[in-house]
């Protein structure tokens, strides 16, 4: 499988390489990749506040999934590993869905991110992760 980054790594330069590379890759998921749309849209109490016919509370669902699953790609084609992406998919529509309802801030959900890139890198290097 194809990788951005040594994955797992083997040395402390090699995780600290894979940690920017997955943080680059979670800013670019997070921000250009997102856009209007799906900002917006997976958020279910900005929409149920919209009330905008063209944009029913129902489709944060898809949004969110939709979004998450960028971050997924983004972390599998970074580790080559389709196990951390799966994780990364499940662990990001946790923690967004948690932001979107008001449980944490921004920054709260940016730090988490960056802890979960942490912990893939720090789980991998470990050698508890089978690639």
């Amino acid at each position: 499988m194809f990788e951005l980054v040594e994955f797992p790594p083997l040395g402390w330069l090699t995780a600290l390489k894979a940690l920017f590379a997955l943080c680059i890759g979670h800013a670019m998921a997070d921000f250009p990749l997102q856009g209007e749309y799906l900002a917006t849209g997976k958020n279910r109490r900005f929409l149920v506040r919209m009330q905008d016919p063209s944009r029913p509370a129902h489709i944060w669902v898809v949004c969110m999934s939709a979004h998450c699953l960028i971050h997924a790609g983004a972390v599998w084609l970074i580790t080559g590993s389709a196990l951390l992406g799966a994780v990364e998919f499940v662990i990001h529509w946790c923690i967004d869905v948690a932001k979107c309802e008001g449980l944490t801030t921004f920054n709260q959900d940016q730090l988490l991110h960056v802890l979960c890139k942490m912990a893939y890198v720090g789980v991998a290097w470990a050698g508890w992760l089978a690639v």
